[in-house]
Formats: C-alpha cells, structure tokens, sequence
C-alpha cells in the first residue's frame, strides 16, 4: 500500500470502506496525518478537490470519510488527490492535531471520572444508561478494532467492561471505565512527549535572507537563495545557509546544533551552519547548501522520518502482542468455567500485553533518538539506533575520519630557480584565495604564517574538479592536479617523476603550479591523525566492537603506519570507491554485522553496503543522504555517543520487554485465580504499564569512561 510521499500531508492513508453508486458515494480512509499537520488544514485542501461534496475527521479514530461525486471523481483517484496535497505554508495557523487529540482524551477522562465518583449517589435507573455512555468511546473503538484487526487488547478491555455492566456491578464497570481512559491518556502523552522531543531539534530560521548581487546588498526570500550566492548576516541574525564565511568576523552562537553555549569565532575559511546565530560582527558567507540541504531542513526531514520508522524489535514485539490476545481471551473463558465466576474473568480480561509492549519500545526509541540530537548526532529511524547496537565489526574510511581531513602545506618544492619555495607558496596562494576547496584554503593558510608577496593577477577562472587559471605579469597561472597540467595545460610534469614518485610515496597530496607554460614546482599537503583517534578505537572495543579496521586509497606503506598506532586489526589500501563496497560486502557474507564510518563521495557506496553506515560532519553531500546515522559535528568521539546510545536503548529495551511479560504474566495468573478484583487488576495492570513507559522515556544515556587504558593488540 503506498505511503504519504514525500511533502505530503499524509504520512499513511489507507481505504477502509467505499460505496459508490448513483449519484453519491462515499469512502472511510484510515490516515495519519503529519504532526505538524491540522485536521482542519487538511479539511480545507480536501473540500476544494473535484468531485469531493464533504469531509469529516474523526481524530481519535484516525478516521477520516468523504462524500464525493462517483460521475466526477473515484475513491482512487481521491486517494491519490490526498497524497497530493502538500504540507501548508503556515501549519500553526490552526489548532494543531495533537492538541484536538489531547483535549479529546482529556474530556473523556474527566467524564469518566465524574461518573466514577457519582455512581454510588445516582438513582439505579441512571447507573446503567451513564455507564454505558461513558464507555461508549471503548466500545466504539473496539468494534472499529474488531473489523479491521480481529481481537486486540481494545477488545478485551470492551469485554471486560460489558461484562461487569451486565452484572451491574457499576464500581468495576466504572472503575474500569476511568482506569483505562486515564491510562490511555497518559500513554498517548508520554508519546506525544517523545515525539516533541525530536522536534524540539528542529532550529529556527528566517523567511528573509540579505544577499549581495552586483555589489548591492538585496533583500531575498529564503526559497530564492541559491547555491553560490553571498549571503550576508549581522548582529542578531539568524544563518540560513550552510556555507564557509567569505570575510568578516562574528562571534557565533552554535548551540542550537552543537550544544555548545559558549560563541565561537567566526572568519574567512571557517565553516558555518544554518540555525546559528551570529551574536556580534558581521559576516559574508559563500551559499553551500541552501533550502533543503540545510543542516536544519536535513533535522527536519529526519525527524519526520524518525517518527514513523519501525526497528525488527518493535515489530516482532507488536506481532507478540496481537498473539498473546487470543491467550488472554481464552485464560479468562477457562477461569469461567472452571469457577463460574464472571468477576474473575472480567479481571483477567484487564490485563493483556499489547499496551506495553507496543508503546515502550517507540518510545524508548525515540527517547535515544532525541539523546542523540542532543548531542549533535541525527539518527535516521529506529531500525538504525537497533543495527548500530548488533555492529560486531567497524569500517572506518581514513581520510577525513581517521584523519582530520584539514590539509597543511608540508613542502614547497621549485622547478623553477625564478622562485624559492616561499614564493612558490605565495604565487599559488595569489590566485586560491578565491577558490574554497580545502587545498585552496590550506595554501593560503600556509601563506600567511611565512614572509612574501602577494602578486597582482587578472581574473580568476575555476575549472571544476581541476584548477585555478589566472595570469600574473602577463604571463598564464595555472594552479591544480596533474591531469590539469598536462592534459589540459599541456605541461610537461615528467622530468621530475622521481621527486613527485616519493612525495606519493610518503602519502601526500600534491597541487601543481605552471606558470608561464613550464612547471614551476610542486607543494604537497598532509593531514593530521586526529589526537582523539586511538582512544576512540579502545572505547569502541570496550563498547562490544570485536573487530576494527581501515579502508583507504591511500599508498600501502601509509596505510600500515597509521594502522599500527592507532591498534586497528587490519588495513586495506590502495582502494577504489567500487573496492570499499566489495570489500564490505564480502565480510557481510562471512557473517560480519559492519557499521561503516566514512566522509566523502568515494564512500558512499560502502555506506550504502553495510549494515549502518555514519556519515562524518563534513562528509560530501551524497555520504550524508546515504549514511543512516549523520554526525553534525566534527569528531570521532561522535561514533562512540551513537554506539554508546545504541547499546545502551537496546539494553533498556530488553529490560522493559522482561519486565512487561513478568508484571502481566503475575497479573493474569493472580487474576484467573481469583486473587485480584476487577478493579484491582485494572489498577495494577494500568499503573506498571505507565511504569514501564516513564522508564521507557527517560533520556538515554549510558556512562563509559572517557579514557580507557589497555594493552596494544594486533590480531
């Protein structure tokens, strides 16, 4: 059955009943609709569909029935209308779904209890007409159960209920009555509570974006900014792009997405993010990822996700559930005859699985999921937090994981005796200072820690996935790979094939410079170990990781020295992106449960191949979309948060789902064998499965040391 697509309204919309003939029809849809989504909003979109002459929502039962014309229109195509029909504008413009929801629950169970308490005091006529009215809403919900799901918990709290009216025994009836109503209410607010949790990550914005066009400063809806654009951002504003600052000097307050309360120093080269904002200064930043490809849009889309998605565990645990409610119906039917009393039946009826076990393990979910955002990790859905806590072998990528992937320049050297390697730096620099690639911003960072000149050059021209061409003193400049030089410039590199060879060999990259139609030299660029690198592999052995390993198209020699002093169990280098994948998918077929760790657009296909892939936070585009669980801060100790939470939420689940199956199971047994009362049963049953779910909700976090201290291994 298709799902609410993407932008949709509906996140579900399933047909339960049509009629159509003559001059009328008539279809009942099961939906649900997005939290941020108003029934009445959704009404107004539907009235205007073609061929629709009503609507009606019934919230509670997630139910929505529309009369249309069968001569304009069909319950298919309505259907299809529907998932048509886009998220409004201005979703707050009217009474949201979860607060009509919550004043529902909250009259029923306030009527629930007056009756409750005026029962004893009523006259006897009126105890059966009230009792019935106020269960009404249980009796309605059950038959709509009943039709689509068979038995279900709803069902036999139904029974239950009926059965005690029938014996005009109000007190149970009533009790019962209250008991689940409240129960119901506090559930659905303990759920509601986790779902606005993860959307407490959502970070403001702002509709209107200064940007700078033909060196005036315009004014710009949000929507209109595009990639490239420099967009400019004062005292008090808020950052609606991601982008790296092209000049000024602000004081930045990141704690929106990093958690971070203090400010942090902003200036040319440095990295900022939407939904931060700028303190005090001014800055001009260069557009990277606009609109959609916000880290702020990106929260929002995820946690849309987050809310729906469904982990094996939940769904083996909801299959169990449906299961065990023919086996409480039938211990209560056996507990009947064998006793001929209805109060034992009617108690045993009270206390079923369902609630707990279908409840507990979202929330709990959802609760590790919002710990996660919190500390600037975004989880895509429950099933990756579960996959994460199975991962038995850690793939990390090297380049800008294992390493930091901040290049510095480590030599400069000259082919050209016109210019010493300080010069050599400074001519690069001259014409990269435009450019933001991260070799651009390394030479020029270079440049500014030695003495030289900056040289006067005409415009700058980008090659993309090349170089930089200018000209300086009428002579051509050009600035990029080897390729750049020779296919494209048709400079001649091989005279120095020795010196470049072992440049290569010691694993570093390497920027040519031509100037004048020769090769004027070579610098090479490195990037350091991170320094939180090797305590992070032992925290993740500590953390039930048996195996951890490197993969890199890096040379062999390099690959080897960083395995061994970060105490990795092996190594794999010289890799092509296709390679990375091959090499995950072959440990997957030997049995092996992999999380790769990697950044950059030669990894997405390993990201995509493994069990769950992480995407770093300065990963490329295509690693973050592919990636299952994105960090949005720069770190390796990031991968040990998610791991961490991810075993920690497993273990939690594992104990609710014990602690569920025990408490019911003494209650049913105590129940069938006439050791509780209805109204007992119903207490109990009621107030450990609130338990369960507030243990279920609390925040998820698991205390691991920071350090931690073993003997080298190699395996």
């Amino acid at each position: 059955m298709k799902q609410g697509i993407s932008g949709s309204a509906f996140l579900a919309l399933h047909p339960v009943h049509v009629i159509a003939g003559g001059n009328s029809g008539r279809v009942r849809f099961h939906y649900r609709l997005r939290p941020s989504v108003s029934c009445a909003a959704a009404q107004t979109r539907i009235a205007a569909l073609p061929g629709a002459q009503s609507a009606r929502f019934n919230a509670r039962a997630h139910s929505l029935v529309i009369e249309f014309d069968p001569a304009r229109t069909s319950a298919a195509d309505l259907r299809l209308a529907l998932l048509d029909i886009p998220v409004p504008a201005s979703p707050n413009a009217a009474v949201p779904l979860a607060a009509a929801e919550d004043a529902l629950s909250r009259r029923g169970v306030t009527l629930a209890l007056l009756n409750l308490i005026a029962s004893g005091q009523l006259p006897e006529a009126l105890r059966l007409p009230l009792g019935l009215a106020t269960a009404l809403p249980l009796g309605k919900k059950a038959l709509a159960d009943f039709r689509a799901s068979g038995m279900t918990s709803h069902v036999l709290e139904a029974v239950a209920v009926t059965i005690s009216l029938a014996r005009r025994d109000f007190t149970a009836a009533n009790t019962t009555t209250f008991m689940l109503a409240l129960g119901e209410y506090l559930e659905e607010s303990i759920a509601r509570r986790s779902d606005a949790l993860l959307k407490h990550l959502l970070r403001p914005s702002s509709d209107t974006v200064w940007v700078l066009r033909n060196d005036e400063e315009i004014a710009v809806h949000a929507n209109d900014v595009k990639t490239g654009d420099s967009v400019v951002v004062a005292t008090g504003g808020i950052i609606s792009v991601d982008g790296t600052v092209l000049s000024g000097a602000a004081s930045v307050n990141e704690a929106a997405m990093t958690g971070e309360s203090a400010a942090v120093r902003k200036e040319r080269g440095h990295r900022v993010l939407s939904g931060t904002i700028v303190e005090e200064g001014r800055l001009i930043v260069y557009a990277e990822q606009v609109g959609a490809a916000t880290t702020v849009a990106r929260i929002a889309d995820y946690v849309e996700r987050s809310l729906t998605a469904k982990s094996a565990t939940q769904i083996s645990a909801a299959a169990l559930a449906d299961k065990l409610v023919p086996t409480v119906l039938k211990l209560a039917g056996i507990s009947w005859l064998i006793s001929s009393d209805w109060r034992r039946a009617a108690a045993v009826l009270q206390a079923d699985y369902s609630c707990a076990l279908k409840l507990a393990i979202p929330v709990a979910f959802k609760s590790a999921m919002y710990s996660a955002g919190r500390q600037n990790i975004l989880i895509k859905g429950a099933d990756a937090l579960e996959r994460l806590a199975e991962a038995d072998t850690l793939i990390f990528d090297k380049t800008g994981t294992l390493t930091s992937g901040d290049l510095e320049v480590t030599d400069a050297i000259t082919f050209d005796a016109d210019f010493s390697p300080e010069e050599l730096i400074w001519l690069a620099a001259s014409v990269e200072e435009h450019y933001f690639h991260p070799l651009a911003l390394a030479v020029v960072a270079a440049a500014h820690t030695i003495h030289g000149r900056h040289f006067a050059h005409n415009e700058v021209e980008f090659v993309v996935a090349h170089g930089v061409t200018s000209v300086i003193e009428g002579k051509r400049v050009v600035v990029g790979s080897r390729h750049f030089i020779e296919q494209h410039e048709h400079i001649d590199a091989s005279p120095w094939n020795a010196e470049i060879s072992r440049l290569y060999s010691e694993g570093k990259t390497l920027l040519y410079i031509g100037y004048g139609g020769k090769l004027s030299g070579v610098l090479a660029l490195n990037d350091h170990v991170r320094p939180e690198s090797r305590n992070v592999v032992a925290r993740l052995r500590a953390l039930g990781v048996k195996r951890l390993l490197m993969l890199t198209g890096d040379h062999e020699s390099r690959a080897r020295e960083l395995a061994d002093a970060l105490d990795l169990d092996g190594f794999h280098a010289e890799l092509l992106p296709e390679e990375k994948a091959g090499i995950v998918e072959r440990l997957k077929d030997a049995g092996a449960k992999i999380a790769f760790v990697g950044d950059g657009i030669n990894d997405a296909p390993a990201l995509a191949a493994a069990h769950v892939g992480i995407a770093m936070q300065k990963g490329a585009d295509v690693a973050r979309l592919t990636a299952d669980i994105v960090l949005l801060e720069d770190g390796m100790e990031s991968v040990v948060t998610a791991k961490n939470i991810a075993n920690a939420v497993m273990r939690r689940i594992d104990a609710n789902y014990k602690l569920t199956l025990g408490l019911n199971t003494g209650i049913l047994s105590a129940a069938a064998l006439g050791l509780l009362s209805p109204v007992a049963a119903t207490i109990l049953h009621n107030g450990s499965t609130l338990g369960i779910l507030t243990l279920a909700s609390l925040r998820t976090t698991d205390k691991q040391p920071s350090q931690v201290k073993r003997t080298p291994r190699r395996a």
